[in-house]
């Protein structure tokens, strides 16, 4: 056991080395100065309580997820209908007052409808209710949606817009943004390091709805100009370059294709215009219903909306095969990439408007990391002093693997591109408490095998040995309990829990590896007939 061969030197050495050098570009940006911009620059980004930032609240329409859900459920309701044997004709579908309602062609089928529709009615989540209510009169049918499935729908249209949020600041570039949900349709975004919320809002209230649908070309110019859609039809605004503002398109409500089945999304350039471009991949189901979709209309136009604004109506010259397509709508290389992200991170599910908004200032991060740093300097001393006093050169090598973790906890957060939070500054100082209890458990134990008779190189193994397995028992179970906090937790809590996972892997690297290594190396060359520990 304390036996280390070069390769086994080397290997630790570099670790050390490797964590400890790449914590100098945040301690030369702290002190002032800076980095050389050749140089590799990991850094520690400090959360919202230290350097400030933004602080938004966002709320959703409910409305909204109401009326998307009556328009998803007449498109089920036509599909179903449709492939009904024998086939189940229908008049026009209302979705009026909240609800979806249609007549029946022919009365007397009004049983084998209600029963085709009656899968489209599934419960609410598990509390065995419907989400929609099936009301059959005479040849007249609607459906109603309750309160349940309200609810459910709300629920995960908030937990998907969470995601997408999140998804779009990671791409920004921040990190450890804290996203979470506040009652039924609210959602807190704090963002640490940002002092002009603008960017953020403009990506985050950019709903990134994408949508394909065919236009229709028989629609009157005077009906458009006055605001009337033929049934079936809706009218969307779109900014012709041939006239002056917006002119409202018609275009087909249903059978279109929707941005849900994107799988990827990139800004580019058309190699014949130069033109800024997204180009955009869909999966195999979107992939199939595109294709299809231009093979039936050849030479038709369809219009590409995007958050209910047509920005694009080409004509479809011939079938788009591949699952693969071009968007352009004089996007400037900066808004093609803002466009990208926003489609690749997925659209909103619904409108979020922000109803607060704050900048936290950096004054009580400030003042925090001051403290917190004395709080460090001065407990971290005293106990080094007590260390090297109670075990002597064991001591001293325990306090220069003290100083070698706290130095691999911040390079291995600047490497990770962690973020250090005032919760993580507590988590930093308790580190040091389990690294320092590590040490004092192994010296004890190789006191007590002394004590016992054994020789100086036997007390050693057996010391190192025996500790070692204490040492990693608790460990695992503070390892588990952080990784907890990783996983359901949040914020500050995250944080905080970040810290322990790292401070847990280096201080027992330290604690039982490299004073390890120093110990049987001065073992090796002095050869001591006694240890005074």
């Amino acid at each position: 056991m304390l036996e280390f061969s070069r390769l086994k030197q080397a290997w630790l050495w570099f670790l050390t080395l490797a964590c400890a050098v790449a914590t100098l570009p945040t301690i030369v940006n702290a002190a002032g100065y800076a980095w050389p911009s050749a140089l590799p620059a990991p850094m520690i980004n400090l959360g919202l309580d230290l350097a400030g930032g933004s602080h938004l609240l966002l709320e959703a329409d409910t409305n909204q997820i109401r009326q998307l859900r009556l328009e998803q459920m007449e498109e089920s309701v036509r599909g179903r209908m449709a492939k009904t044997e024998p086939r189940i004709g229908i008049g026009d579908i209302s979705t009026k007052d909240g609800k979806v309602a249609f007549m029946l062609n022919d009365p007397s089928k009004a049983d084998a409808a209600r029963e085709a529709l009656q899968t489209l009615t599934s419960g609410a989540g598990t509390t065995g209710q419907r989400d929609w209510d099936l009301a059959v009169n005479g040849g007249l049918i609607e459906l109603t949606p309750t309160e349940a499935g309200l609810k459910q729908s709300a629920d995960q249209a908030m937990g998907a817009a969470t995601e997408v949020i999140r998804k779009r600041i990671d791409s920004m570039g921040t990190r450890e943004p804290t996203i979470i949900r506040e009652g039924r349709n609210r959602i807190v975004v704090q963002v640490p390091g940002l002092s002009d919320p603008k960017k953020l809002k403009e990506s985050i209230g950019q709903t990134a709805k994408l949508e394909f649908k065919l236009v229709d070309t028989t629609a009157s110019p005077n009906d458009r100009t006055q605001g009337v859609a033929q049934p079936g039809t809706q009218l969307v605004p779109f900014a012709n370059p041939e006239k002056d503002g917006l002119v409202p398109l018609a275009v087909f409500r249903l059978g279109g294709i929707s941005g849900d089945q994107l799988t990827q999304a990139s800004a580019g350039n058309d190699q014949k215009t130069n033109e800024s471009i997204v180009e955009i991949s869909f999966n195999q189901q979107g992939g199939a219903k595109f294709a299809k979709l231009t093979s039936e209309n050849v030479g038709k136009p369809f219009a590409i909306i995007l958050d209910g604004k047509v920005i694009s109506a080409p004509n479809i010259n011939e079938p788009i095969l591949g699952g693969q397509a071009r968007i352009s709508g004089s996007f400037t290389p900066a808004t093609a990439q803002a466009l990208a992200i926003n489609l690749a991170s997925g659209a909103l599910p619904v409108d979020l408007k922000v109803v607060e908004e704050r900048t936290v200032g950096p004054d009580l991060g400030k003042d925090s990391i001051h403290k917190g740093i004395i709080a460090i300097v001065v407990g971290t001393g005293a106990i080094m002093l007590l260390i090297a006093f109670t075990y002597g050169r064991f001591g001293i090598y325990a306090n220069i693997a003290l100083v070698i973790n706290v130095l691999m906890i911040l390079g291995i957060m600047a490497m990770l591109g962690g973020t250090l939070t005032l919760p993580g500054i507590a988590g930093f100082v308790l580190t040091i408490g389990a690294a320092v209890d590590a040490n004092v458990l192994i010296n004890e134990r190789i006191r007590e095998e002394r004590h016992r008779g054994r020789k100086v190189m036997q007390a050693v193994e057996v010391g190192y040995t025996e500790a070692s397995r204490t040492i990693f028992d608790a460990n695992i179970t503070h390892f588990i309990a952080a990784a907890l906090m990783f996983v359901f937790g949040s914020g500050p809590i995250k944080g905080f829990a970040v810290v322990l996972i790292i401070g847990i892997v280096t201080s027992v690297f330290t604690a039982v590896y490299l004073t390890r290594m120093w110990v049987a190396l001065w073992l090796r060359r002095t050869r001591p007939s006694e240890l005074h520990i």
